[in-house]
């Protein structure tokens, strides 16, 4: 069995919805060692498939729930359902430290570092602001299990706000890039929940998926 092969979990003529592992992107890169993504994988099994179907990504440690548009229809319209946050994620993580707080939400405005990408870093004037809301689950052994419901979809958002000083002070362990994780280690954050409106006729969608961690 192929580790880095996605499971499909649903799929009708609309949308194909499926569980991504770590470590394999989730749309391609530039340059032909980049090429071997979710996206690539599930469209060779849905030829009819759109040749941009993804209408939200996942960081490539990051594994989980992830929802394609098979047509132009549904990623139009999923498209539109993302901007106006009417999608529900949530993420589960393992944090390198113990949080005293039960919950809480964090807003702050992050931009990408030109000199050191894809590195992003602070920045309350030039940045976007990323929200996200979190749930102390308890903690073991030194660390903290926490569950992330973002709000918005900036680039490393919730590691971000689990690193940082204005966020929660810890990183996710196995985090390479703000953490102190080596490339390799396993992150451990996924993407464990994710509701939305089927594009065609609007009933709610439902999916969950444990973490394998």
């Amino acid at each position: 069995m192929d580790e880095m092969e996605p499971q499909i979990i649903y799929h009708d003529d609309s949308v194909v919805v499926v569980e991504k592992p770590g470590g394999l992107l989730a749309v391609p890169g530039r340059g032909p060692d980049k090429q071997d993504c979710v996206v690539n994988r599930i469209k060779a099994k849905f030829p009819q498939m759109i040749d941009q179907p993804a209408v939200h990504r996942l960081d490539m440690a990051t594994s989980g729930l992830m929802v394609l548009a098979v047509t132009q229809q549904a990623h139009r319209q999923l498209s539109k359902d993302f901007a106006a946050r009417k999608v529900t994620k949530r993420y589960l993580a393992v944090l390198a430290g113990l949080i005293a707080e039960d919950s809480g939400r964090i807003e702050l405005a992050f931009r990408l570092n030109p000199d050191n990408r894809p590195h992003q870093v602070y920045d309350p004037v030039h940045g976007k602001i990323g929200i996200s809301l979190w749930r102390n689950l308890g903690a073991e052994n030194g660390r903290t299990r926490v569950e992330f419901a973002p709000l918005t979809g900036r680039t490393h958002q919730l590691r971000l706000h689990a690193v940082h000083p204005l966020g929660l002070g810890c990183p996710i362990i196995g985090d390479p890039l703000y953490g102190n994780g080596k490339e390799g280690d396993r992150l451990l954050l996924h993407a464990s929940f994710l509701e939305f409106q089927h594009p065609q006729d609007g009933h709610p969608m439902t999916f969950t998926s444990p973490p394998p961690f």
